[in-house]
């Protein structure tokens, strides 16, 4: 993926990581707030109610700056780490699934060592995962009206 820039390569990535969610019969949903105020890059919901996080790495530097990737695993029963075909594999840690991205298309390379979410966790985390989901559905469908979502909300 040599001459594309940051913001280019993390598309690219994240787009071929869903499109294997989704060849996997994944759920895939991007950018999804967790309680502990981590944004999650891709969570994605398993047949059978399991979760997966995949963190996106756009190269090297954005790997070595960002360590915040263990507050993400109380949150899912898999862990993964998506990157491209140039990415110095070897420095990942092993527990940690891999996935990776050659254009718009990536293949699972490793998996990961799997862990149990709590009931009463995996209950909350699948109600937000639904709540997103259809709020994001909704306003694709009708954008203006999402603004009355936003407002329901917020006299609670």
């Amino acid at each position: 993926m040599d001459g594309i820039g940051f913001p280019e390569r993390t598309s690219l990535v994240r787009l071929a990581t869903s499109r294997l969610c989704l060849r996997l019969g994944w759920a895939p949903l991007h950018e999804v707030r967790l309680v502990n105020g981590r944004r999650a890059d891709i969570l994605a919901l398993q047949p059978g109610g399991g979760f997966v996080c995949i963190e996106v790495k756009s190269g090297l530097r954005d790997y070595l700056t960002d360590n915040k990737w263990t507050e993400y695993q109380p949150f899912c029963d898999q862990f993964f780490f998506a990157v491209d075909a140039d990415f110095p594999r070897d420095i990942l840690p092993v527990e940690t699934g891999l996935i990776i991205c050659a254009g718009r298309e990536a293949d699972m390379i490793r998996e990961p060592l799997s862990v149990r979410l709590a009931p009463a966790r995996r209950k909350a985390l699948m109600e937000r995962f639904a709540w997103l989901a259809g709020a994001r559905l909704a306003a694709l469908e009708d954008p203006i009206g999402v603004a009355n979502l936003a407002l329901g909300l917020s006299e609670d």
